[in-house]
């Protein structure tokens, strides 16, 4: 996880303000650099710059959360020869899938360099492209195109081509690392992981549609408008390489290729489809799937500052104890060394209008507004499951409780964080996103339960289970698409969800828990196992159709009981995610095949805390 800043301007080396700095350094604690070039007529000393309208001055900043690799590699990556210049933040898993070790921004700066240079051809899947002495414009962007195309992993970067003085920047296909950007009241161009400054008008997230280019060189040749004639803004244009399925390509030279391919939308040929099985086929293909993508984001993690001597964790989930997280925690268990701890950060808040409603039906002296929560309940019941059936590992469940006054006290911060998202519902889930990865919460006796003391995890990497609501309809909405409007209903809506989720949250969700030094993982969100799950016919991944019901709480168990034994999973499991049930079911884990969907928000009760009669999609003031 890094921090990035990079500004374009003409009036000097910009660096962002002491605030967006202290930020940015949160989100990468081990290093950092920053690097300036200077572009025009005339060498400058980058401490000492006068204002030259026919000149340009990029800055770069990168700050450091080395989590790849057996040293700290310090950016922004600077090739001396090219001038070339790489700010990279993010994972690169796989290039043209092959497994990246070591450093991954390393190998990412090089490949690109290749790109760009004469006569290196690319070896292996990279050399699609020919060589020649000269490369055109179009060679290289359609090199660097099919490099981007082949990375596996989340990213953001800025990247600037020193050959021929382009900068290129993005994020990846789904968004997962955050990137801003946006011109200043004063004209310069800015590119930030946070918005910089405590005004938010200015920055917007960098858009999933593509690769982003700014062509500098045009600013300087002969019969084009100069800087010293127009402001910076208007010369500047920027181009965008876009994403494509093959089937979308309509003979642009270069084009990104989508790394998730369209939505089955394959109607069942009766009106009841098969019932998904804990024997089916896809279910096993799945599971293997998804184990390759724990697999790869739990492997060969350093051992990070504080690690205690005894049950230390290089990883926490962070837990609600729903179905996704408690899932991923169950897997993981299964590629960790032993006597490595695994984490579970859940997270409960004083809700004081829910407390107030409590306090009237009961004692204060016996309310616990912490363990009262649904996510505390749920958590603990998990936690209980995970220890039964992996008796052997240590699994330290880390309750985080946020008392109203400490909400307030960090309330502003979280707001600067999550900008420009800006309303209540944003709020709502920013906040239990920052207290749980800020992971500091206490920890039971092994002894005595009733006896806590203070803990924070040492892990900086945590595993959320994003997405998988997304892909295999978990959210209420799908219930009643599928009553409306039947499968084809069910199949656009899951499809509109997974084709926004990069326009969505995950800028936001980034930029909020990688504020105390960690770094989230998605595994549900990787290009192989999304791919693989898009793949499946609708009914494969959910179980409606199966049992005649509707989307309402008081006739489920009753439908269920109608469906067959209720031990029988293939029957008894709710249609929602049905295909995750199925599996934590398989993994010996019923209670959590059975637990009901609930929002971050109302889990954890950072919901209408001030009143009930809010709605999520209030600005805030």
């Amino acid at each position: 996880m890094c921090g990035i800043f990079f500004s374009l301007s003409t009036r000097g080396f910009i660096q962002p303000d002491d605030e967006t700095t202290r930020l940015l350094q949160s989100r990468g604690p081990d290093s950092f650099q920053i690097h300036s070039v200077h572009l025009g007529d005339t060498e400058v000393d980058a401490q000492s710059v006068e204002n030259s309208p026919s000149s340009l001055y990029l800055t770069y900043i990168s700050t450091v959360l080395s989590l790849r690799g057996d040293h700290v590699q310090v950016q922004p990556l600077v090739d001396p020869s090219s001038k070339s210049v790489l700010c990279w933040n993010g994972e690169a898993w796989k290039t043209f899938n092959e497994l990246v070790n070591g450093n991954d921004a390393q190998h990412i700066f090089q490949i690109f360099l290749r790109a760009f240079q004469p006569d290196t051809p690319l070896s292996g899947s990279e050399s699609t492209t020919s060589s020649s002495s000269t490369k055109s414009d179009q060679e290289s962007l359609k090199r660097l195109s099919q490099i981007i195309s082949g990375i596996s992993g989340p990213f953001s970067f800025v990247f600037y081509d020193g050959f021929r003085s382009r900068v290129f920047y993005g994020r990846d296909y789904l968004g997962r690392r955050a990137l801003m950007s946006g011109w200043d009241s004063l004209g310069n161009f800015k590119i930030c992981s946070v918005c910089d400054g405590t005004s938010s008008t200015h920055f917007e997230e960098v858009g999933t549609n593509g690769i982003h280019m700014i062509d500098i060189a045009p600013l300087f040749q002969d019969r084009t408008p100069t800087l010293a004639e127009h402001s910076l803004k208007s010369c500047v244009k920027v181009e965008t390489i876009p994403w494509k399925h093959d089937s979308e390509v309509d003979g642009q030279v270069y084009h990104l290729k989508s790394p998730i391919p369209p939505m089955n939308k394959v109607l069942p040929s009766e009106n009841t489809p098969p019932v998904l099985s804990i024997n089916s086929p896809s279910l096993q293909t799945l599971e293997r799937t998804l184990r390759q993508s724990i697999e790869l984001r739990v492997q060969n993690i350093p051992t990070p500052p504080n690690y205690p001597a005894e049950h230390g964790a290089k990883v926490a989930v962070l837990f609600s104890g729903g179905l996704d997280c408690t899932i991923l925690a169950r897997l993981v268990h299964d590629f960790l060394p032993r006597e490595e701890s695994i984490d579970l950060l859940n997270v409960a808040f004083e809700n004081p209008r829910v407390a107030a409603a409590a306090a009237k039906l009961q004692s204060t002296a016996s309310l616990s507004i912490y363990e009262e929560c649904p996510d505390r309940k749920t958590g603990r019941s998990s936690h209980a499951e995970l220890q039964r059936v992996c008796p052997s590992r240590h699994w330290r469940f880390v309750a985080i409780n946020v008392p109203y006054a400490e909400t307030l006290e960090h309330r502003d911060r979280i707001k600067r964080l999550m900008r420009p998202h800006n309303t209540e519902m944003d709020l709502s889930i920013a906040c239990a996103l920052y207290f749980a990865s800020r992971g500091q919460g206490e920890v039971s006796n092994p002894s005595d339960d009733s006896v806590t003391k203070p803990y924070t995890t040492s892990a900086r990497v945590l595993l959320s289970g994003l997405g998988a609501d997304e892909l295999f309809a978990g959210y209420s909405r799908h219930g009643v698409a599928f009553n409306r409007d039947g499968f084809p209903g069910l199949i656009d809506e899951i499809d509109l969800d997974v084709s926004r989720l990069g326009k969505r949250n995950l800028g936001r969700d980034d930029r909020v828990i990688s504020h105390c030094g960690r770094e989230a993982r998605f595994p549900f969100l990787d290009e192989d196992f999304m791919a693989c799950i898009v793949r499946l016919p609708v009914w494969e991944k959910c179980g409606f159709g199966t049992v005649s019901r509707t989307p309402t709480a008081a006739n489920e168990d009753v439908l269920n009981e109608e469906a067959g034994d209720n031990d029988d999973p293939d029957h008894c499991l709710d249609s929602e995610k049905k295909a995750l049930r199925l599996l934590a079911w398989k993994l010996g884990m019923q209670a959590v095949a059975r637990e009901k969907k609930r929002a971050i928000q109302f889990g954890s009760r950072t919901a209408k805390m001030e009143s009930g009669r809010t709605r999520g999609t209030q600005v805030l003031t």
